[in-house]
């Protein structure tokens, strides 16, 4: 098993399960294994015996799982046979009730994809990025500071989900004070209702969106009376393709954004100290040349895969891999598998913050649906630890994470650690 998994499955057994277990009976996509993070043995398995694999049952109805590296490259760049329509189910795993569905620019096929997401993409230039990192060093400077020395706290909490949110707020221009309501709506849009206790009904969670969607609707207003400015906010309100959505493709595109910002760069933030903690050699060589941070931060995207996967709809029968899928059927390419795929990777379980190619991995997925601001995730985290050296000779993690029951958000909802006094 790689990773920790919890103390009442012992490694061997869970080895042996997902060796004995027929393929037929795989569910893979299975939230608890996700929670447990006992999920890499029956990948491992996948990607050796039944690569492009058919579970005729699940929690989420039927979909077929691709799992190695190339296969899900081949998948993501065919747009003609697979579709990312949210009419047709959209990006996860999960079907959403067909009346609650929301367009964003991800949850889109060519070519209304391009408009759409060419709106936003000036907050993610060179020159703007340039900007936004005085803007992020600042506030990593004045959150490190602020954290206890020679007690243990919650890393998520104080570090990870403050640091995103104040970003978020930044890039929104929304109100300060309210800025824990991204999170909470950010978190709200992903999760399970009745699963971890954040919502305990879909209607719950619905009321949640809606509450998400009018405050951001009386600041749409505000923004479409003000003269264009260079949030996302704004760049919506005035961009061509945007500015006349409906309200459900209003909602989709802002809650992409705000999950988009939040979950993935949340997660890496946690997953970096986590991988640290559990490979100190690393720890050491990352302390010992700072310089090393350039492919650490890829190292860690990769090593992290902060979201499992995203799925396709066929529209049309189609073999691949000498499997038959059909029109319709339901595509999983789960990222978290391709980044442990050996035929692509070189020791894939392996955490090395020097790898050669530390980019070749596919937690951003690729081709035009690749995630618009991946260059600020890596920024946010390469400054996070420029400022995280300057300060701390090290971070003790002092207990397991508590993990997210998603096959789709793979992230942590506790880190418990501690710096020396």
């Amino acid at each position: 098993m790689h990773g920790t998994i919890e103390s009442t499955v012992t490694r061997e057994s869970l080895h042996e399960r997902a060796a004995s277990l027929p393929l037929e009976q795989f569910d893979p996509g299975h939230p608890e294994l996700f929670r447990t993070d006992t999920f890499w043995p029956y990948f491992d398995r996948l990607r050796r015996e039944d690569p492009v694999h058919y579970c005729k049952d699940s929690m989420f109805g039927p979909y077929w799982s691709v799992t190695r590296y190339n296969d899900i490259m081949e998948i993501e760049t065919n747009h003609s046979v697979f579709s990312s329509a949210a009419s047709l189910g959209g990006i996860t795993i999960r079907d959403i009730d067909p009346d609650l569905r929301r367009e964003s620019f991800i949850a889109m096929d060519p070519p209304r994809h391009a408009a759409q997401r060419k709106t936003v993409a000036p907050m993610f230039t060179p020159t703007h990025l340039d900007e936004l990192a005085l803007n992020i060093r600042k506030r990593s400077a004045e959150c490190l500071d602020d954290l206890p020395r020679g007690e243990q706290f919650d890393w998520v909490d104080r570090v990870s989900i403050e640091l995103t949110t104040q970003m978020l707020a930044v890039l929104f221009d929304f109100p300060w004070e309210d800025r824990r309501k991204l999170t909470r709506w950010s978190d709200v849009a992903t999760t399970i209702p009745g699963s971890g206790g954040l919502v305990a009904t879909e209607d719950q969670r619905q009321a949640e969106l809606l509450e998400c969607a009018t405050y951001f609707s009386r600041l749409w207003k505000e923004r479409i009376a003000q003269p264009p400015k260079s949030d996302l906010l704004s760049m919506l309100a005035h961009g061509a393709a945007t500015r006349d959505m409906d309200a459900k493709n209003f909602l989709g595109n802002l809650i992409l954004l705000i999950v988009g910002g939040n979950d993935t760069t949340r997660n890496t933030m946690s997953g970096s100290i986590y991988a640290l903690s559990q490979h100190p050699e690393q720890y050491r060589k990352l302390r010992e040349n700072p310089a090393l941070l350039d492919s650490f931060v890829p190292e860690v995207i990769r090593w992290q895969t902060p979201l499992a996967h995203m799925r396709r709809t066929a529209l049309a029968d189609f073999e691949f891999r000498g499997k038959q899928i059909k029109k319709g059927d339901k595509v999983v390419m789960w990222y978290v598998s391709g980044n442990r795929d050996e035929e692509a990777i070189e020791k894939p379980y392996e955490f090395i913050i020097d790898r050669a190619r530390p980019r070749t991995h596919l937690s951003f997925g690729f081709g035009i649906h690749r995630c618009v601001g991946l260059r600020l995730a890596e920024l946010q985290l390469k400054i996070i630890w420029e400022e995280i050296l300057k300060r701390f000779d090290h971070i003790d993690v002092v207990g397991e994470p508590k993990r997210v029951y998603s096959s789709f958000v793979k992230g942590y909802e506790t880190l418990p650690v501690r710096i020396a006094a």
